[in-house]
């Protein structure tokens, strides 16, 4: 049995005119983020997290942002094509780790319904042991630190485990 492991990270800035989209769910108390999907930092992060783990290209490679016909799509649709593509593939995913850095809005009222997000995009990659994919989700603050600190915009990390 193969095991790798792969981390991802996504970083964007506010975008007050946007709905804030984190793990595919759109939380009502804060500023969205800015980018050319609907910028859903998390799903960005796990997207690279499992594509790195299987030695593939990047997300921005297989989604550029120069392609228009990604504009304001539904990141974890990303995700979710990406974990049918591993399981295909023959992977299963023993877990998934999420760190979201933001001083606003607060997360921790939000953090099961982001990782349940996750969880569901991944269920392709559930081992049939399992009866969901194990998906933890911690916030953390910027401390007054860096563009994060300031409130500039959202930075998140993600680290997934494959298997077959």
């Amino acid at each position: 049995m193969g095991v790798r492991v792969g981390l991802g990270f996504d970083v964007h800035p506010f975008d007050a005119a946007r709905p804030l989209v984190l793990g595919g769910v759109v939380l009502p108390d804060g500023p969205g983020l800015g980018g050319h999907s609907d910028a859903d930092a998390v799903a960005h992060a796990v997207a690279d997290a499992l594509l790195a783990a299987a030695g593939l290209p990047d997300l921005g490679t297989r989604y550029p942002a120069s392609d228009p016909a990604h504009a304001g799509a539904a990141s974890m649709g990303f995700v979710a094509a990406i974990a049918t593509e591993l399981a295909a593939a023959g992977w299963t995913v023993a877990n998934v780790s999420v760190v979201i850095a933001a001083e606003v809005p607060r997360l921790a009222p939000h953090v099961a319904a982001i990782a349940s997000g996750v969880a569901a995009a991944l269920d392709p990659l559930r081992d049939p042991a399992d009866a969901e994919v194990a998906v933890s989700v911690t916030p953390k603050r910027g401390e007054g630190l860096g563009a994060v600190g300031r409130s500039e915009g959202i930075a998140t990390w993600a680290v997934a485990l494959l298997q077959r």
